[in-house]
């Protein structure tokens, strides 16, 4: 088969690999369907995730079709149309016991396209595949789907249910990404009195007032101004940090009022500077972490029941899988392509841009 292979900083290739089968008896091999590029893969390619071995297939987020199943999974089957989700979950070690997935002791956590092959291939091989895959729900499409792999679980669990967004908060996320936009969107599910989105580009802000932010401003343009203006000095009661810069996270501990909370979304590369000089009387709580996947069949329902934004609302470019090279160009260039999120496989294999 064809994959998408890390050779070391700076270096990938969609190249021919061997095929994938069950290794053990809780494995499910997936044809994929249609598979996305996250944030946190180019910051594997730039290097900034050391544990990535060269050789490693890239990528963890899917949707596609079941096509084997070790003797011991008991939830999916051949044929069945499932969402891979970014977290393993072996469901029996301390942290999986408590559905925190992410931090899964024996073997699970966030494995693919990092400590084992991932996804953005043409097969995968899905550990724990009982509690890692999803069956979609009927009028579902894949590429709706794909972007509960990641995204939006991410979005919820750490942004919103990390920041414990209430009825009323006045809530701000800095950076109108994928996961930012996604941010926006569950927040809406707390009834926040009113979202801020922050960010550099015109494009993501228009796109985060479709999805529902209340107000929009350029990060240029004296954010913290405008939240001091909008909450009589107070600050907001909710910041989320969905860029993984530093100045973007000390940004949001400026904004944020006293006893408020900042949820650290986004994935760094370097370190940020925690100005405890300021902080340490504020009583402000900031929390950081990595996404578990326990919300994951109760959006795939909200999404069924259309309570989310669908992919439109979110994908710009769509190619076919072969093409992952130029797609990865695409993503990595967003200033200049005004790429959000990028699809490939699935129903539509034209590329689409919509212009920045």
């Amino acid at each position: 088969m064809k994959a998408l292979v890390f050779h070391g900083p700076g270096r990938t290739s969609w190249q021919d690999v061997p095929d994938p089968g069950i290794t053990d008896a809780t494995d499910a091999v997936v044809r994929v369907e249609s598979v996305t590029i996250c944030g946190t893969d180019l910051h594997i390619v730039k290097g900034d995730v050391p544990e990535v071995a060269p050789g490693t297939v890239l990528g963890h987020e899917a949707v596609g079709e079941v096509v084997e199943t070790g003797s011991d999974v008991r939830t999916v089957r051949p044929g069945d149309h499932v969402l891979v989700s970014c977290i393993a979950a072996c469901g029996r070690c301390r942290f999986c016991r408590e559905s925190h997935y992410g931090q899964c002791r024996e073997g699970g956590g966030w494995v693919l396209g990092h400590l084992v092959d991932g996804t953005q291939a043409e097969y995968v091989r899905v550990p724990f595949a009982d509690l890692s895959v999803h069956p979609v729900p009927s009028g579902v499409s894949g590429e709706d789907a794909v972007l509960l792999a990641d995204i939006f679980p991410t979005a919820y669990e750490v942004g919103v249910l990390n920041g414990q967004v209430r009825p009323g908060d006045t809530v701000v996320v800095v950076g109108a990404g994928p996961v930012g936009l996604a941010t926006i969107a569950t927040a809406r599910f707390h009834t926040p009195g009113r979202i801020i989105a922050v960010d550099l580009a015109e494009s993501r802000l228009r796109a985060a007032r479709d999805i529902g932010a209340d107000v929009t401003v350029n990060a240029d343009e004296g954010p913290e101004d405008l939240v001091a203006d909008l909450t009589e000095g107070l600050g907001a009661d909710v910041v989320v940090e969905a860029v993984g810069v530093p100045q973007a996270f000390e940004q949001c501990t400026r904004m944020v009022r006293p006893g408020g909370r900042v949820a650290n979304v986004g994935v760094h590369g370097k370190p940020a500077t925690l100005h405890l000089e300021d902080l340490w009387i504020k009583d402000v709580t900031i929390t950081t972490g990595l996404v578990d996947t326990h919300s994951t069949p109760m959006l795939l329902r909200m999404m069924a029941a259309g309570r989310l934004p669908a992919a439109s609302a979110l994908v710009t470019h769509r190619f076919e899988l072969s093409r992952m090279e130029e797609a990865y160009d695409v993503f990595a260039r967003a200033a200049d392509t005004g790429a959000l999120k990028v699809v490939l496989g699935g129903p539509r294999h034209d590329e689409l841009s919509v212009p920045a």
